[in-house]
């Protein structure tokens, strides 16, 4: 297996992890809406550790995608390719917030249910600052996503390292999946709330990782590195 296959069976199991593991993660964290999350959080605890870890697992491999991808896409255009890994980072360091914010409830569910009448309503208001605060990362963590994608899919549709009709699709999608962050920035409702304009990009990001673990990069479109000029010694030598 040469390096560029083994780059493209890296960036496909990476980003699976990066999707999949923020998935089952959020499976273990109680719905943070209604007047007793608090509670839940408290008696939960160990759930949202496990959540949190898996959170933070998923989100270092959005990063870790763009950067398996980088050696091969700089070929074609080195300020895109780098331009899609520091979105990318800048989207793992957005979603940063939520781990931290989860962390953050699960010790004042704790002062919370040992609290008295008094302090529950300055404990509850502290709560609802973090989950909105939870909630706005993560739409501007979506904002970067969309950036570094639309990035690499560019180039792979310029490139053809992909299929076009692969990344094709996926500058389609990850136009809808913007066009869903911006009507989510005005309205107020949470980014999930527009679930019809992101299954396209969730479905799209699953077929890339699987033909990268399965078929990889057409060879064919990958440029060859240029020659390095001779050195001064090289030349006498010869």
């Amino acid at each position: 297996m040469d390096s560029t296959r083994k780059t493209a069976v890296v960036a496909g199991v990476v980003f699976i992890v990066a999707t999949v593991a923020p998935i089952v993660g959020s499976t273990f964290v109680p719905v943070l809406t209604g007047t007793d999350y608090l509670t839940r959080v408290a008696e939960n605890a160990n759930q949202v550790a496990v959540g949190t870890l898996l959170r933070l697992i998923g989100y270092l491999a959005c990063a870790g995608f763009a950067i398996a991808l980088y050696p091969v896409l700089r070929k074609t255009n080195e300020g895109l390719a780098l331009g899609s890994v520091v979105f990318r980072a800048l989207e793992t360091l957005l979603y940063m917030a939520g781990p931290v914010s989860l962390l953050t409830l699960r010790t004042l569910g704790q002062q919370f249910t040992t609290a008295g009448a008094a302090d529950r309503a300055s404990l509850q208001a502290i709560g609802d600052s973090l989950v909105t605060v939870h909630q706005h990362a993560g739409l501007m963590a979506v904002f970067a996503f969309c950036v570094g994608v639309f990035m690499y899919y560019y180039l792979f549709y310029r490139s053809r390292l992909i299929p076009r009709w692969l990344s094709g699709f996926g500058i389609a999608a990850i136009t809808l999946m913007g066009t869903a962050c911006v009507l989510s920035l005005f309205s107020g409702s949470p980014i999930t709330s527009y679930v019809g304009l992101a299954a396209p990009i969730a479905l799209q990001e699953m077929v890339l990782a699987v033909w990268l673990i399965v078929k990889g990069f057409n060879s064919s479109a990958i440029p060859a590195e240029s020659a390095k000029p001779a050195t001064k010694l090289e030349l006498r030598a010869a």
